[in-house]
């Protein structure tokens, strides 16, 4: 069937609730078959009006950063998981974490669950990068630099006062990679501290991170 071509033709890529009823265009309801599609695990439905394909036309596996970006936005991946896909920290973070402008969301899907920070806009707008993996889907994610100041900045009374309380937090706490620190981008730091927003905390950083390159 051509409806069945027209849906692997999507591969990995999620679609929506409108890209599905036009695929499905020359049924006379289009919305009973999808939702005998989701029964039988052709396709799989993420949240409302959000698709991907189920196993049995799909063997590719779905990005779940764009999947990530794509469920609540605007908004791009960071915080643990950012840090966890730099190899920055020691765990497996299987949680999708992201940063947005709007309310704090969670979500839990049957890809896994995403979580959702409120970040301030002028904090948000800095260091994204525009991420390709080897099947050529293209994502938002934060930079290293960023995920971290994330980390600090939106942690929930997080009371860090001094430059060695802050090195302990990031080696003990956090048990970040100091090696993969040394390469940071300091004047991305700079950036974010641009935007006036606890400021000390990220001087503290800042500071951190110019000791941690000496040492």
């Amino acid at each position: 069937m051509k409806f069945i071509k027209d849906l692997q033709a999507l591969k990995a890529v999620p679609f929506t609730h409108a890209t599905l009823k036009s695929i499905l265009s020359k049924y006379k309801n289009p919305n009973d078959k999808i939702q005998q599609m989701v029964r039988a695990g052709e396709i799989i439905r993420i949240k409302r009006s959000l698709y991907v394909l189920g196993e049995i036309y799909n063997q590719a596996s779905v990005s779940k950063e764009l999947l990530a970006n794509l469920i609540y936005g605007p908004s791009y991946v960071s915080l643990d998981y950012a840090l966890s896909y730099y190899n920055l920290i020691p765990e497996r973070v299987f949680e999708i974490t992201s940063v947005t402008t709007k309310i704090a969301k969670n979500y839990h899907t049957p890809l896994g669950r995403f979580s959702y920070i409120k970040s301030p806009n002028c904090i948000y707008a800095k260091a994204i990068k525009i991420k390709t993996n080897s099947d050529g889907v293209s994502y938002m994610l934060a930079s290293p630099e960023k995920a971290l100041c994330d980390k600090i900045l939106l942690t929930q009374n997080l009371k860090i006062t001094s430059i060695k309380a802050m090195i302990e937090y990031l080696e003990y706490d956090l048990r970040i990679d100091f090696y993969g620190l040394v390469k940071f981008d300091l004047e991305l730091i700079k950036q974010c501290m641009g935007c006036n927003y606890k400021v000390k905390l990220l001087d503290f950083l800042y500071k951190a991170l110019q000791k941690i390159r000496i040492n």
